[in-house]
């Protein structure tokens, strides 16, 4: 049944809403999934923040117009799928190549992430970014360990100062 105009401009304006607040956006061809696995992928999408969408080509097109993911308009092209990371740069990525790994048929095309193009070979290298959570933990050791390392030094000096006592009281005490 063909989309009405009023539910294309719906489409349009949805996309392009979530296109233009998103940090990046893979495409992905999804013929060969049947319906039990993209029920899969969209509820694992739902719980990873990343906003999935199966859109007609020329809708998605007009969707991204305006956005910096204008980029991707040359891979739009047969059956698209189009997953906007929404908190972390990398979830959409993470979430397509672990689908991927169970379902051959679905196919990475092409990835963006700050209105730079790239292809699908490229999806490791996005899905290995870490997390929020993971790169403020690394970020926090980082900062900790130059003061944890000052500490130990300056804990270092008094200790040493109470061993030379302790060493001096035993040496006394052998020689009497």
């Amino acid at each position: 049944m063909p989309l009405r105009l009023e539910s294309k401009r719906e489409i349009v304006a949805s996309v392009n809403a979530v296109a233009s607040e998103a940090l990046s956006v893979v495409v992905a061809d999804y013929r060969g999934l049947n319906v039990a696995e993209m029920t899969d992928l969209r509820r694992q999408a739902r719980e990873t923040g990343v906003y999935l969408k199966v859109v007609q080509n020329t809708l998605a097109k007009r969707a991204i117009e305006g956005t910096e993911y204008e980029c991707i308009d040359e891979t739009l092209v047969g059956p698209t799928m189009l997953a906007f990371s929404q908190e972390d740069p990398g979830a959409a990525a993470r979430l397509i190549k672990d689908f991927g790994k169970e379902h051959s048929a679905l196919e990475v095309k092409a990835l963006s992430v700050n209105g730079k193009l790239y292809g699908a070979q490229d999806i490791d290298v996005l899905a290995k970014l870490p997390t929020r959570d993971e790169a403020i933990s690394r970020l926090m050791g980082t900062m900790q360990a130059p003061v944890g390392k000052f500490v130990r030094t300056a804990n270092a000096v008094p200790v040493k100062f109470v061993r030379t006592l302790v060493a001096l009281k035993d040496q006394k005490q052998d020689a009497a």
